[in-house]
């Protein structure tokens, strides 16, 4: 066994070798290459969801990005996403007297590049108008092609043909001010909008937040990216994008689309989160693991990349990504975790009677 062992260490290391020394005048440095390497993010999943991480509103050089569509793939890929979805401006198209391609071409190499890598790419669009209507994305689209027409409201109905989902982008912008136009009541009561940013690239709108409530859409955190996620995110490890949770009974196109129209989101952005008060609260606890040492003083430890701030009777409590605390449960006062929003102003909280039960 020990021979065995051995032999296969040695064989390893042979191959390596071999990798790296191509002849005599040439060695190469393969261990600089990071293009191959991922990294994972760890957000559990619950009632036999996975989580996947995911980020619906993307650009490329085919409309006013500066990145090429693998490029996408790969950025999102190395940063441990498991989907994004190519949204190209249709009526915002700068260098199409340059960039000959369709409104399909960004997405067939992105799908390319994704195919290669076991990505998950989801073919999309942007229709762009000024307010009210503003911008919105139509996702798990088959052609764009036909959404180029001069109704957006026509443009919409094509997608929906399409079996699109639709999202309302950045209601915020450009005015700083989120506004709730008729026309968007309009298409909520006719099921034509399915969710909206809640964040937006570095801004998100408190507001949107009771708009999911009250009429029943999916909230999504995107990074709308233009340039490089390195230039604008930075590089440094443990500090995560925006993005979009999704909780998919399958690590799939088909799984994503079916928990988006089912609802089942949550917005992530800057340690803060958004969602419905059934997902966040399954997701914390999935999340934090709890172990009794000795009557209520227990070890609280979180398995997930998320951290999570709480407060109880104005105590504050702080549970690290990947980190174990040492923690006095508290024998009154609800628990307010205060990176967690369910609405506007209003903060995910376990009642006081859950913690006397448990202990």
């Amino acid at each position: 066994m020990k021979k065995l062992f051995l032999s296969s260490v040695m064989l390893i290391g042979a191959l390596s070798l071999q990798a790296q020394l191509r002849n005599d005048d040439v060695y190469e440095l393969t261990h600089i290459d990071r293009s191959n390497i991922r990294n994972e993010i760890s957000i559990p999943g619950f009632d036999g969801y996975q989580t996947l991480k995911c980020d619906f509103h993307i650009h490329t050089i085919f409309s006013d990005g500066d990145v090429w569509p693998n490029v996408r793939v790969q950025e999102a890929w190395r940063e441990g996403l498991d989907a994004i979805a190519i949204t190209d401006h249709i009526e915002y198209r700068p260098r199409k007297e340059i960039l000959k391609g369709d409104l399909n071409e960004s997405f067939k190499i992105a799908k390319k590049e994704a195919d290669n890598r076991g990505f998950i790419v989801i073919q999309g669009t942007e229709i762009t108008r000024s307010k009210p209507l503003g911008h919105l994305n139509a996702l798990f689209i088959n052609d764009a092609n036909p959404m180029d027409v001069k109704d957006p409201l026509k443009a919409i109905d094509v997608a929906l043909e399409q079996g699109a989902f639709i999202l309302w982008n950045h209601p915020g912008w450009p005015d700083d001010k989120s506004t709730l136009y008729p026309v968007h009541e309009e298409l909520l009561k006719a099921n034509k909008i399915h969710g909206v940013e809640v964040l937006n690239y570095m801004e998100y709108y408190p507001v949107a937040f009771d708009w999911c409530n009250k009429y029943g859409i999916a909230p999504f955190a995107n990074t709308d990216i233009h340039g490089l996620i390195s230039g604008d995110y930075g590089v440094k490890e443990g500090r995560m994008r925006p993005m979009t949770l999704v909780f998919a009974t399958s690590k799939s196109e088909e799984g994503i689309k079916e928990a988006l129209f089912a609802r089942r989101t949550a917005a992530l952005f800057d340690g803060k989160l958004f969602g419905q008060e059934e997902y966040l609260m399954k997701l914390i606890q999935a999340s934090l693991q709890i172990r009794v040492i000795n009557g209520r003083t227990v070890e609280i430890t979180n398995i997930s990349d998320i951290p999570y701030e709480m407060t109880n009777s104005g105590n504050l409590y702080y549970f690290p990504a990947r980190k174990t605390v040492r923690f006095t449960v508290p024998k009154e006062g609800d628990m307010v975790f205060e990176n967690c929003f369910v609405g506007l102003n209003q903060k995910l909280t376990i009642p006081d009677h859950y913690w006397s039960m448990a202990f």
